[in-house]
């Protein structure tokens, strides 16, 4: 009886120990499922929490005091996505800041310029 040599499916090298063993080493499978997570389509939870990550990212650089403006288009050239909050807050005025996480932004126009005026979350908020 002539037994089939396997190869490993990460690096190729010839498997030697158990029949149905597929990998050289835990280097090799790591290696393996790496590439193919790789090749896979991003998952919606991933690209969600990639987003959020980034917005707050850029609410945080621009807003060091607690409170400040912003061009929309500044943040939006560093891909800021307003579609993507996790909660938001409505002021005494009726206006309705959008948070990411504890940075805050409500999208005005003044002078035929989009602006976003960014704050932080305060206590009172709650």
């Amino acid at each position: 009886m002539k037994l089939k040599k396997n190869e490993c499916l990460s690096c190729g090298k010839e498997l030697i120990g158990r029949s149905d063993k597929i990998y050289c080493d835990l280097h090799c499978k790591s290696s393996y499922h790496y590439r193919k997570s790789l090749d896979e389509v991003p998952r919606f939870y991933n690209k969600v929490d990639n987003q959020l990550k980034l917005n707050r990212k850029i609410l945080k650089n621009f807003n060091k005091s607690g409170k400040a403006i912003v061009r929309a288009k500044v943040i939006l050239d560093l891909g800021f996505n307003p579609k993507y909050f996790t909660h938001y807050w409505k002021n005494k005025k009726g206006d309705v800041y959008l948070f990411v996480f504890e940075f805050g932004f409500l999208k005005r126009i003044e002078n035929h310029t989009e602006k976003y005026i960014l704050i932080k979350w305060q206590e009172y908020m709650e």
